[in-house]
């Protein structure tokens, strides 16, 4: 209590009222304060949004009117195609003009349009894939068929694209730029990779005067190198790297799956469509790998040649040819640059054999099992050359029944080098190796053959006789030539020429 003037005793709230004061006094600027910068925040966001919607607007607007990969609409300027084609295909299956369209893997890059339309009558589009799996042709097929304009489908199977894909691969596809719905454009709109693959195709123009056009597009026939020597050195190296392939095959189940959920359904979907497959002519070696290395890849994509064939048969709409025994282009590794890759010329052969139904390579009920036994018989005789970079196949029956040696080597000119305990069995003879002078003396009735290892030369009954190759030593086995061998010890040799580089012998 205080005393007032007076004397009477007053309450002390005069300090108290004057502190409140000083507070309230104090405490307004810093609510302006919060007040103003909560409006600025607002402003800011708001500023923000409008910004990022003008933002995307633009960006919209953008790939719409520049359109680098011709998404929306055919280009308004000279185009730059991307060789990213998993990103350019869809816009040349949706706006450009054609009636015929090219699919499958790098196998189909070297197509040239002009020819395929030359040879089966139409207006080509190529749409390749390299390195595509089956879902992703399918895509781009499906999209192409969705316009309309499709009369006829070329279509280049593969079996390594009949797999299932990885999650990675699945992710990388870009699939929004496939589908009729708009909303999911964003990853087009907002990204920066289609403005450099149209910067890539204006700096090859400018700096190396490559222009592009569709003709040529993907095209590598003339970028790369061909050649025996590569092949031979893909195919040494490919026996120990695709060793581990084996134990991660899909199984052929799922395989079949794969060809009826992305094949087979687009063929019966579109009846009034023509669709034309064919099986592209890798180099033997190809199929000698898988047989080395991955056996049952080999066997199943064996399969699956003829189990194909039999799901199309009865369609009306489809026809199959069958490269892969082409001895004349598969045989001839100067054709390829590694174990699968050929030539445009042989692509070219491929669209005139097609173009004109012949019958050396269109499969049928009546030969689809000689077209399999065929190409197995060219793998199961094939003779490898490593020093020359050259592969020769050389069936050979013994008294009418497929012989089979663990080992084969080229002897010459048409004749092989087999395991001389082996051959003498089989054709009914008798052996003596004479380690001292590493000579080998076999005897069949009354004739006898001696041979030594280093010396091209066979004394038969005592007569000295010019033999294609020495009797040697193959991964610690003795080796003889066989067809000369057996035509010493008498027995009647029939040679058949059954295509290039590949001779069969019958022996009786």
């Amino acid at each position: 209590m205080s005393q007032s003037p007076s004397g009477d005793l007053q309450p002390a709230v005069v300090k108290a009222d004057q502190s409140s004061s000083v507070s309230l006094n104090v405490n307004r600027p810093k609510q302006k304060r919060r007040r103003a910068a909560a409006h600025a925040a607002k402003r800011m966001v708001l500023l923000t949004g409008v910004f990022a919607i003008g933002f995307a607007g633009v960006a919209i607007l953008l790939s719409w009117v520049i359109d680098p990969l011709q998404h929306y609409h055919k280009s308004w300027y000279k185009p730059f195609f991307s060789s990213e084609e998993r990103y350019q295909n869809a816009g040349l299956a949706r706006n450009y003009d054609y009636d015929t369209i090219i699919l499958g893997t790098s196998m189909t890059e070297n197509f040239l349009p002009s020819v395929v339309g030359a040879a089966m009558g139409g207006h080509v589009m190529k749409l390749s894939l390299r390195g595509s799996l089956m879902p992703e042709q399918y895509e781009t097929a499906k999209l192409a068929l969705s316009t309309g304009k499709v009369k006829q489908v070329l279509w280049g199977i593969d079996y390594f694209a009949l797999r299932q894909p990885t999650d990675e691969e699945v992710k990388d596809f870009p699939s929004y730029l496939y589908d009729d719905n708009w909303m999911n454009d964003y990853s087009y709109w907002f990204s920066i990779t289609p403005y450099e693959e149209l910067a890539k195709g204006m700096s090859k123009l400018a700096i190396r005067g490559a222009e592009q056009n569709l003709e040529m597009l993907d095209n590598w026939n003339h970028v790369v190198q061909f050649g025996r020597k590569l092949v031979m050195n893909d195919y040494l190296n490919a026996q120990q790297s695709e060793y581990y392939f084996g134990a991660n095959e899909d199984p052929l189940s799922s395989v079949q799956q794969t060809f009826s959920t992305y094949v087979l359904s687009l063929v019966q979907a579109y009846p009034e469509v023509k669709f034309t497959f064919y099986y592209p002519p890798y180099s033997v070696l190809r199929q000698a790998v898988w047989q080395q290395t991955n056996l049952v890849r080999y066997e199943n994509q064996l399969t699956m040649r003829k189990w194909m064939f039999e799901q199309l048969q009865s369609l009306p709409n489809t026809r199959l040819y069958d490269f892969q025994a082409e001895s004349g282009w598969t045989f001839d590794l100067d054709q390829y640059k590694d174990l699968s890759h050929h030539r445009e010329s042989i692509n070219t052969a491929i669209a005139e054999a097609i173009g004109r139904d012949d019958a050396a390579y269109r499969v049928t009920a009546d030969n689809v099992d000689a077209r399999n036994a065929m190409l197995e018989e060219q793998v199961d005789s094939l003779v490898i050359n490593e020093k020359q970079g050259t592969v020769a196949a050389y069936p050979i029956t013994i008294g009418g029944r497929a012989a089979s040696f663990s080992n084969r080597t080229a002897a010459g000119d048409d004749d092989v080098l087999v395991p001389a305990k082996e051959a003498v069995e089989l054709i009914g003879a008798t052996m003596n190796w004479d380690a001292a002078s590493k000579s080998i003396t076999m005897r069949r009735n009354d004739i006898r053959v001696t041979m030594s290892t280093g010396k091209a030369v066979a004394t038969v009954n005592g007569t000295k006789m010019e033999a294609p190759s020495p009797a040697q030593l193959v991964d610690n086995k003795l080796n003889i030539p066989l067809i000369f061998v057996a035509e010493c010890l008498g027995m009647h040799v029939n040679k058949t020429v059954k295509g290039p580089a590949v001779t069969a012998f019958s022996i009786e």
